[in-house]
This record gives C-alpha cells, sequence and structure tokens, in this order.
C-alpha cells in the first residue's frame, strides 16, 4: 500500500485504484454522499427540509414544537418524522434569526411565525412535506397504510380470539412473511 502524506495532492485510492474521499472526486468511504454507507440505518426516503417545513406549518397557525414532528409525520403518512434533535436546534436558529418567535404557554414553548418569517414561508411553492411523500412513491405510502391494517387486524385478533383463532392468525402472518421474502427471491412456488 502506498503512502500519501497527509495534505497530498494526489487522491487517495480504493482497492480497485479508484480516488474516493473528500481527498478524491469518488464517492468516499461512507456512501455515495458522505453519508451512512451499506451498513448505515439512515432511511431510504429522501429527507425532508426541516427549515421549510417548520417555516410552512408556522405560515399555518402557532404550534409546539412536538405538534410539528406529529403533524409532519401524519402529512407524509409516516415516511417522514424528523426527530426532536433536528427540529428543536432548528426552531432556535430561526429564532435565532429572527423568523420565529416563542413564548411559554402551559409550560410548554409556543412558536409562532415574525413578519419575516412569514415572508420567507410564503415564498416556498411546494409544501415540503409533499416533496418527501412524492419522492417515496406511491407504494411506500400504500405499504404502510396496508401493514398498519394489517397490525391492527392482528391485534385484534390476538386480544379477543380463541386460542384457535389466534394460532390461526399466526400462521396466516408467518405464511405472508414466506410469500413476501418469496417474492425478492423471485421463487414462484412461494407465491
Amino acid at each position: 500500500m502506498r503512502h500519501h502524506p497527509p495534505f497530498s495532492e494526489e487522491p487517495r485510492r480504493n482497492r480497485r485504484g479508484e480516488p474516493f474521499g473528500p481527498w478524491g472526486h469518488g464517492p468516499g468511504p461512507f456512501g455515495p454522499h458522505g453519508g451512512r454507507g451499506r451498513g448505515g440505518r439512515g432511511r431510504r426516503t429522501r429527507r425532508g427540509n426541516v427549515r421549510a417545513a417548520l417555516l410552512a406549518l408556522l405560515a399555518e397557525r402557532p404550534m409546539h414544537g412536538y405538534e410539528m414532528i406529529q403533524e409532519l409525520d401524519n402529512r407524509t403518512g409516516g415516511v417522514w418524522r424528523p426527530s426532536p434533535g433536528s427540529v428543536y436546534p432548528t426552531l432556535q436558529m430561526l429564532e435565532d434569526e429572527g423568523k420565529v418567535t416563542s413564548r411559554e404557554e402551559a409550560g410548554k414553548r409556543l412558536f409562532e411565525l415574525s413578519d419575516t418569517g412569514r415572508e420567507e414561508a410564503s415564498g416556498q411553492a411546494t409544501a415540503p412535506w409533499d416533496e418527501v411523500t412524492e419522492a417515496a412513491g406511491e407504494n411506500a405510502l400504500r405499504g404502510r397504510e396496508a401493514v398498519g391494517q394489517l397490525m391492527g387486524a392482528l391485534h385484534q385478533v390476538m386480544a379477543v380470539g380463541s386460542e384457535s383463532q389466534k394460532a390461526r392468525a399466526l400462521d396466516v402472518v408467518n405464511d405472508a412473511r414466506r410469500r413476501l421474502y418469496g417474492i425478492l427471491a423471485d421463487d414462484p412456488e412461494a407465491e
């Protein structure tokens, strides 16, 4: 292996000899965008613009931080639920910029847009949550809804069904799991 000085102008190379990382022009060791690689737990759907989403929500009415998180989760059918670790620092930044104001109400911080925040929010052509759901695709949204309905039915059978009904329900779920994996394996026997 060749040794590269710390600030070499020659790009570092991977095992195949391709440049990588911030030293070259390739994707880098952590994936094509410098984010999580193969082993990461990142979402497969496009992440939304938290700043734009918070401004758009606050253009509708004043809200608490957690209320905004729930609202984005609901508006995207569960596809995008920004973490408190991204929402609250963004709200603080918007407040520092004079785009939002906050006040204590019933022990919680209530945020609302200032005039400059309202001006920035009005410049958005598309709701940020619509961009996220569009990027996720119709099947992802329908899949989430179908799984939710399946879990609701299973929960109900397990809560009030007889032992025989519970056993049959578990057989159905296990068969469905096997058949789903069969779809990925292109195994007509599994379907």
